[in-house]
This record gives C-alpha cells, sequence and structure tokens, in this order.
C-alpha cells in the first residue's frame, strides 16, 4: 500500500485529505496528516471570534471528527527530504523521528510576516490562530472591567487603546469587528465613554484592503473614521517597546493591545529545510495540476498548495500571476489535489487547477460590510448579510454551519456574550494563590518572612 503524507493540516491539507478518504479504493492507499494542532482553523471566523459573534470552538474543525481513515500525527514537520523520501518529525511531546512516504503533499501553509521592530515580540499579538483571536478579545473584554474601576487618566487612557498594524483584509476585519464590540460594551459600562476609546489603524500602503479597488477601499476608511477610528495610511510602526506605540508619522501614544497583520511569509520548513524547488519569495515552485517542479521538470511525486505554494492563476489575464493566498484558492486546490493524487494513482488523466474569483466580502463590523466582484460593489448591511452568508455555506461540515447559525440566532435574541475568561491563560494561579490576593509570589513570601 502506498503512503500518501500531507505535510499540514490547514485548509489545502484538510480537504486533499477529506477529498482523499471520499475517492480512494480501500487498500489503494495510507493517508497521513501531520500537523500539531487537531484541528483545521476557518480562518475567516477569526475576526468574529474576537467580536464575540461566533464561539471560538465553532472556527475550528476536527481533523479526528471529520477525517476517519486518515492517520493523524499531532506534531510538526521540521526537515524534508525527497531524495530519500523522507521527512523528521516533532511530535508535540517526546524525540523526533523519521516518517517515510511514497507521495508528498506539502500545504504546510503560510506564518506570520514579522519585522524586527523594537517590542514588537514582546507586546504584540497576531490574527492566525484560534488562541490568539480569543485572547484578543479577553483583553479587551479585561481592559474594559480594569478601566472602569479607574479614574480617568493615562492609564485608563492606556487600557482603552487598541493598535492594529496592518490594513490587509484579517486586519481590516479584525479592527472593524473589535471596534463594533468596544463600541456596543460601552452601554454596559456607564463609567466609560466613547471618547475614552482609541482605535488606530496603522498601514504602510496609502490604501488599505488592496484586493478592492481604489474608491470602495476609500469608503472603507472613511466608514471607520466616522466611527472613531483612526487609520494611518502611508505609515510603518517604529517601536512598540513596552506598549509606547511610535509610528512614522510622529504619532506616539500607549497601547494595551497591538495586533499584528501584516501578511504572511513562507514556512520556514519550505524555505529552509527542504531539498524541494522555491521562488524568489521561498515559495514552493508548482505547476498549474498542483505538481512540484516545472513543466519541464517536474519533482516526482510531490505536490503542493495553499499558502506556501505558487499556483499559476490560469484564470487571469495576466502572464505569470499566481493565486493570492486566500481561502477560496486554498479550500478548491485541496479539492483538486485530490482528485489529481487519487487519478496519477491509477494511471488516469491529472487536470489543472483553475478558479475565476467569486469576488471578495469583508465584514467590517456588527451590520457591518463591504462586497466587491468586478464593477459591482456592495456596501453596508447587505454585504454583511452576504458576508455571513457566503461563509455559513463555506465552512465545512452541516455540523459546523448548524452550531454557528445557532449562536448568530442566540446573539440576535440576547446580545453578545461580554464574559472575558482571560484566566484560563493562567489556570493554576487561583489554585496556587490559595486565596490569597496578594498572589502566590507575594503569599510565599510573607509566609517565609513570618517563619
Amino acid at each position: 500500500m502506498r503512503e500518501i503524507l500531507i505535510v499540514g493540516g490547514g485548509y489545502a491539507g484538510f480537504y486533499a485529505a477529506w477529498g482523499l478518504e471520499k475517492t480512494l479504493r480501500k487498500e489503494e492507499a495510507r493517508v497521513t496528516v501531520v500537523d500539531p494542532r487537531p484541528y483545521m482553523t476557518y480562518q475567516p471566523f477569526l475576526p468574529e471570534v474576537t467580536a464575540g459573534s461566533i464561539e471560538a470552538r465553532h472556527a475550528a474543525v476536527s481533523m479526528r471528527r471529520h477525517l476517519r481513515t486518515t492517520r493523524l500525527i499531532a506534531g510538526s514537520v521540521t526537515e524534508i527530504r525527497h531524495a530519500d523520501r523522507t521527512v523528521t518529525v516533532q511530535p508535540v511531546n517526546g524525540a523526533g523521528y523519521e516518517l517515510h512516504y511514497d507521495i508528498l503533499v506539502v500545504t504546510a501553509g503560510a506564518v506570520t510576516r514579522t519585522f524586527p521592530i523594537p517590542g514588537l515580540a514582546q507586546q504584540a499579538i497576531g490574527l492566525k490562530h484560534v488562541e490568539e483571536a480569543v485572547a484578543i478579545r479577553d483583553r479587551l473584554l479585561t481592559a474594559f472591567d480594569q478601566a472602569a474601576s479607574m479614574p480617568p487618566g493615562a492609564e485608563r487612557q492606556r487600557l482603552l487603546t487598541v493598535t492594529f498594524v496592518g490594513g490587509g483584509f484579517s486586519g481590516v476585519e479584525g479592527f472593524g469587528e473589535l471596534l463594533s464590540l468596544a463600541t456596543a460594551m460601552l452601554k454596559a459600562y456607564p463609567e466609560l465613554s466613547f471618547d475614552d476609546l482609541s482605535f488606530h489603524l496603522v498601514e504602510a500602503r496609502d490604501r488599505i484592503l488592496p484586493e478592492v479597488s481604489d474608491k470602495p477601499g476609500a469608503w472603507v476608511v472613511r466608514s471607520l473614521e466616522r466611527r472613531g477610528a483612526h487609520v494611518h495610511l502611508n505609515t510603518e510602526l517604529i517601536s512598540a517597546e513596552g506598549g509606547h506605540v511610535v509610528l512614522s508619522n510622529g504619532a506616539e501614544f500607549d497601547s494595551a493591545l497591538i495586533v499584528w497583520t501584516t501578511g504572511n511569509a513562507s514556512n520556514p520548513v519550505v524555505r529552509r529545510h527542504a531539498d524541494l524547488p522555491i521562488d524568489e519569495r521561498g515559495l514552493l515552485v508548482v505547476r498549474a495540476d498542483l505538481r512540484v517542479g516545472t513543466d519541464g521538470d517536474p519533482v516526482p511525486d510531490v505536490w503542493a498548495a495553499g499558502d506556501d505554494a505558487a499556483v499559476p492563476d490560469l484564470a487571469s489575464p495576466v502572464a505569470g500571476a499566481r493565486t493570492v493566498p486566500n481561502a477560496q484558492h486554498a479550500v478548491r486546490q485541496g479539492r483538486r489535489l485530490a482528485k489529481n493524487i487519487a487519478a496519477d494513482l491509477r494511471g488516469g488523466r491529472v487536470r489543472n487547477y483553475r478558479h475565476s474569483s467569486l469576488g471578495v466580502v469583508a465584514t467590517l463590523g456588527l451590520g457591518r460590510g463591504i462586497f466587491q466582484y468586478k464593477g459591482i460593489v456592495i456596501k453596508g448591511f447587505l454585504a454583511w448579510l452576504m458576508h455571513r452568508g457566503y461563509h455559513v455555506l463555506a465552512v465545512p461540515t452541516w455540523e459546523r454551519k448548524v452550531r454557528v447559525l445557532t449562536v448568530w440566532l442566540t446573539a440576535a435574541l440576547f446580545g453578545r456574550d461580554l464574559v472575558s475568561l482571560a484566566s484560563v491563560q493562567h489556570p493554576r494561579d487561583a489554585f496556587v494563590a490559595g486565596g490569597d490576593p496578594q498572589g502566590p509570589e507575594e503569599s510565599r513570601a510573607n509566609d517565609h518572612t513570618a517563619a
């Protein structure tokens, strides 16, 4: 039996494994997925997770629940050596080991792109995983609780200042949703006012949302500013040391929450630890049929898709164009991977990947959105409904669709849940402190002095 190894369980990897389970005949091949997380993250829902419009678990699709015959390994691939058909796997616990394969599928996914900015690594948080979205929400809710109990001043201002760096879809959607949540929360905090909030969106280019055209992008900026946001275009983050934000346009302020969403970088495994061809950006060189390599020099038995693959965009009129790294392409590439691998195993015909964009749609907060398909632009409430409708149809499995719809209906009737569970990030603190309000360290110090 042939061994098919899938590196990464994101969109492309999950859908490839799911499709292979449906396509392969019994005993034809065994499929293995290696990923440190036991779930596939539905990233378009992360902005709504930050706003509490979707439960965190509903943005995660369990691989073990839906991949019934696939072998799942909780770990990370740290090296790929196709010359001898092996990868090195580092499990979550224990020593690393080698895993052999006959067919390799690389869908490792990209990582958050960062820069050596002072204070960034110590202060900022990303918005690429469910855990990050939950932490962002809990930090904002906790900041509101703390700010409401203190007088006006610099510390209260710091707690209620939020900074997003990056004006792509992830940044703008997360920013808009969190601004919507913060504005709605003021009703429950009579001690605070709208003027206490300070939301900053920082973008290095002269516009946000590069996937939409200039006029809709400018409308989004105006819409955010009318809601009280500060949008800094043509501006870079210079420093974030100690939570003190310094921008290239001269602005300086203290911010308790800094979210970094400036785009993707190729996965280090692909870029530095694999003997596979990559381009100048560190992405895998991929043919239109999703085989790794070029038409004249394909790499045998290696396939790739998703954010780490430079897949030719056959639907684009621009020569040499590559598909953009988004969920719309990754899902469909995963499905095409499954069909092509099965066809190749049986000596059949593989087909090129080709997909014309269905347009772009973004949420800008509860009841607000924007949609564009070529020259058609829809703004406001209708675009927001289109965003929710599209993504509830796109999220895999009926089980997840029903759960998401149920939460939306519940929120429509009773409003959003405003409870912060930030303490779950330190679950042992209460146990160790033993109820001492001075905390575990102070309690131990006092006990030692008394002795």
